[in-house]
C-alpha cells in the first residue's frame, strides 16, 4: 500500500496523534502543564480499534514514559462522555496506571470495562450536578494514588448540544470542569498533559470552538500558577 492512500492517511493521522500525546506528556513533566490539540482515542484496545479510535494514544504515552523511567506512575482522568473502555482494559491489574473514567452511564460503549474508578452520571446531568460529582471523587484519587503525571482526556461531548452526548453541560460548565481538573492537580504538584477527546457536531465551527475550551482553561491555570 502506497503512502497517501485513504487507509495510509488514516493510520498516519492516528500515529501523529499518538506522537503528539507522548510529546505533550514529556513537556508536561518538564514544565508542569502541556496541551495537545488532538488525542483522547480511548476506545482502542491492544488488538483492535473501536469507536472511531485506531490506537490508544493515552495508553501508549503512559507506557512510554513509564518504560523509559521518566515517571513511575500515571493517572488517566477521562471525562469524555463515553467510558474509556480501551484504556480500562489495557491497564487492568496494572498498578502503575490508575484509570478514572467519569461518563454518561447510558451511552456507548454498551459493554463497559472496569476502570480503577468508574463514575456513571445520569442522562441530562447539568453543570452543577456534574461539577459536584467530579469534586466528590478527584481529590481523593489524587491524594491516594499520588501520580507523577496526570493525562487528562477533556472530551467536549458532555456538552448539551453534542449529537452523541446525552448530558447537559454548557460552554461555561466545560470550562469550569477543565479549570478544576488542571488547577487541582497542579496545586497538588502533579504535572498535567491534556488531550481533546470526543465531540460530535455537524457545525464544525461550533465544535472547534468547544475544543478550544481546554486550551483556554489551561492557559488560565498556567498564568495563575506562574508555570
Amino acid at each position: 500500500m502506497k503512502l497517501g492512500t485513504p487507509k495510509s492517511s488514516c493510520f498516519d493521522n492516528f500515529l501523529n496523534k499518538t506522537r503528539g500525546t507522548i510529546l505533550t506528556s514529556l513537556i508536561a513533566v518538564q514544565r508542569g502543564l502541556a496541551s495537545s490539540t488532538a488525542g483522547g482515542t480511548h476506545h482502542a484496545f491492544p488488538d483492535h480499534g473501536a469507536g472511531f479510535c485506531l490506537m490508544n494514544d493515552m495508553a501508549l504515552a503512559a507506557r512510554y514514559l513509564i518504560k523509559h523511567g521518566i515517571v513511575r506512575n500515571v493517572l488517566i482522568v477521562d471525562l469524555d462522555v463515553h467510558q474509556g473502555d480501551g484504556t480500562a482494559f489495557i491497564f487492568d491489574k496494572d498498578p502503575t496506571v490508575f484509570t478514572f473514567s467519569m461518563h454518561c452511564g447510558r451511552n456507548y460503549p454498551f459493554r463497559k470495562q472496569c476502570s480503577d474508578l468508574d463514575v456513571a452520571v445520569d442522562v441530562g446531568t447539568d453543570d452543577a450536578g456534574y461539577q459536584a460529582v467530579l469534586k466528590e471523587h478527584l481529590p481523593s484519587v489524587l491524594s491516594n494514588f499520588k501520580p507523577d503525571l496526570l493525562i487528562y482526556d477533556a472530551g467536549v461531548d458532555p456538552h448539551k448540544d453534542d449529537e452523541l452526548g446525552k448530558l447537559n453541560l454548557t460552554d461555561h460548565g466545560l470550562y469550569m470542569r477543565d479549570y478544576y481538573v488542571i488547577d487541582t492537580a497542579i496545586g497538588a504538584g502533579i504535572p498535567v498533559a491534556t488531550v481533546t477527546g470526543g465531540g460530535y457536531c455537524s457545525d464544525i465551527d461550533q465544535l472547534a470552538q468547544r475544543q478550544t475550551i481546554i486550551h483556554r482553561a489551561a492557559t488560565h491555570v498556567y498564568k495563575e500558577r506562574g508555570l
